[in-house]
């Protein structure tokens, strides 16, 4: 891949152009890119196998959407430590445990980025949800069974959170 040639920054992401050759293909290409911090998020499940769920308007579809915790992860800050800081301010909730699941690539024709997956076990609410200055964020519980199915209706179809839950059928997988 050639030199990236930035086109445009929106804050919390940048556009670029790169120019590409597959190692197969005699000829090159232009691709435009987003150039993006990596995202994380949690799972969190309570002592009574619960999912703590978050409701949050959603720009790109004009909806509110039911989905998990999650956010970017700051400059300089460890995805751990980025999972638990949006677990705590989308819900108001933290955990003891917490193990990383696993991480993909959002979408790697345009995003070089990655998304951290972490379950939170034994989740409790510690205190009132902080969300940022623009995020109206409701909280609820489902039962883990509930969600699965909630996943297959499609009334969870955000396609991180269905990857995260991914993980963690992984987890049981042979």
């Amino acid at each position: 891949m050639g030199a990236r040639e930035p086109a445009h920054d929106y804050g919390i992401f940048r556009t670029a152009f790169v120019d590409g050759r597959h190692p197969q293909v005699d000829h090159g290409k232009r691709f435009s890119v987003i150039d993006c911090g990596d995202w994380v998020n949690v799972i969190a499940l309570t002592a009574a196998q619960e999912v703590v769920l978050v409701r949050q308007f959603r720009a790109g579809t004009g909806q509110v959407c039911l989905e998990i915790p999650g956010g970017m992860v700051d400059a300089g800050e460890a995805p751990e430590a980025a999972a638990a800081r949006e677990l705590f301010e989308e819900t108001g909730y933290r955990a003891p445990t917490w193990r990383q699941l696993g991480k993909v690539a959002p979408n790697p024709a345009i995003f070089g980025n990655r998304l951290h997956v972490f379950l939170a076990e034994g989740a409790v609410s510690a205190g009132a949800p902080e969300p940022e200055g623009s995020e109206v964020i409701d909280v609820e519980l489902q039962p883990l069974s509930v969600t699965w199915r909630l996943i297959r209706e499609g009334a969870i179809d955000h396609a991180l959170v269905v990857a995260a839950f991914a993980h963690l059928a992984a987890l049981q997988a042979p």
